[in-house]
């Protein structure tokens, strides 16, 4: 279980690291809206992350 959490820990820290430089700090509040919506389940938090990461997407 220890290792379980440590490397969904390292993978988070690394998924947040290469949003960031891809995406910037804009990427990373999406990461954090999904992040919120997938724990409270709330689809609003979801489908709004959901969107602005389609249109950074598409800027890119």
């Amino acid at each position: 279980m220890a290792l379980y959490q440590l490397l969904s820990f390292v993978l988070g820290l690394g998924l947040e690291q290469l949003v960031q430089w891809r995406y910037g700090a804009m990427g990373l509040a999406c990461l954090l809206l999904i992040g919120i919506g997938v724990r409270a389940r709330n689809s609003a938090c979801l489908t709004t992350a959901a969107v602005l990461f389609v249109l950074l997407m598409t800027q890119a």
